[in-house]
């Protein structure tokens, strides 16, 4: 869809963060940049100094609380709940008192806070009209890919929406199931943590191996950069692509016996699975209250 087009099919929406941290602003960016005007975006964010450079940035309104919210019911609202997870109960709480005195269904609300269940959030809030999402931090310059889910509360007009707010700052996939959230934020939530782990551990390799710091740093990040998008472009499996760039008896072929030798791949798996494990157990913790 061009700019162009989403401005038409979004013109009458207005968008309320609440919080202006990196997340929302990378959105708030992203919105502007895919058609949005700033008169169609507000930001609550109590700290004076992250909403004047808000303000200065983007031209959108900065509103100080809550309690300041004023929803026109003439507009397609939503809201962009761009706070962290233990903040997430008393926020909702508070926002709650707002949605009650807005007319018709009120606006759709969208959580980007991990471990945040959809039962909780709507319960806290006294408000169905509610999609959960992940995304992680390559959306900070546009790369990000971000993970939704929504039930049956949701209209096709409201998924869309929430998908045309996360797409801003880059891609996003639906899920069926609200407990695979937990894997969708092991794989791709914490996921650029693993590839920095594997960067520098590839930096520290060829240092190791009498390469400047500087020279194995290039060496590692552009390394990495070039196979994943060799990999996104090519219509073949990793595996089948792994198996290509390693000839029998070569340096590949060595390198790999090792990491298999190492387990490396059981590894990763049960890293990914201990992430996943945690956040099942970060709702069932947040979702206490």
């Amino acid at each position: 869809m061009s700019t162009n087009q989403n401005n038409q099919n979004n013109s009458n929406v207005h968008i309320t963060f609440i919080g202006g941290g990196n997340m929302g602003r990378a959105l708030i960016s992203g919105l502007l940049a895919n058609g949005f005007n700033s008169n169609q975006i507000s930001v609550v964010e109590a700290n004076a100094v992250t909403a004047l450079k808000l303000h200065e940035d983007f031209g959108i309104q900065s509103i100080g609380t809550i309690e300041q919210i004023r929803f026109d019911s003439s507009k397609n609202n939503a809201v962009v709940m761009a706070i962290k997870p233990q903040d997430f109960n008393v926020v909702a709480k508070s926002l709650a008192t707002k949605l009650k005195h807005d007319s018709g269904s009120g606006p759709m609300i969208l959580s980007i806070a991990a471990g945040i269940r959809l039962k909780d959030i709507s319960r806290w809030l006294n408000h169905a009209r509610c999609v959960r999402a992940m995304p992680n931090t390559p959306a900070l310059i546009g790369k990000g890919i971000t993970g939704l889910f929504a039930d049956t509360a949701i209209n096709e007009s409201d998924r869309n929406l929430a998908q045309t707010i996360c797409n801003a700052v880059g891609q996003s996939v639906w899920v069926a199931e609200e407990n695979l959230m937990d894997a969708v934020t092991a794989i791709s939530g914490s996921g650029p943590a693993y590839v920095f782990a594997f960067l520098e551990a590839m930096q520290s390799a060829g240092e190791k191996l009498g390469l400047d710091a500087v020279s194995a740093r290039k060496l590692a990040y552009a390394t990495l950069e070039g196979a994943s998008q060799l990999a996104h472009n090519s219509d073949e499996q990793a595996g089948v692509l792994r198996e290509r760039v390693t000839s029998k008896g070569g340096t590949t072929a060595a390198a790999l016996e090792v990491m298999k030798q190492q387990g490396w791949q059981e590894i990763l798996e049960k890293a990914i699975g201990a992430a996943d494990q945690r956040g099942k157990a970060m709702g069932d913790e947040l979702g206490k209250s």
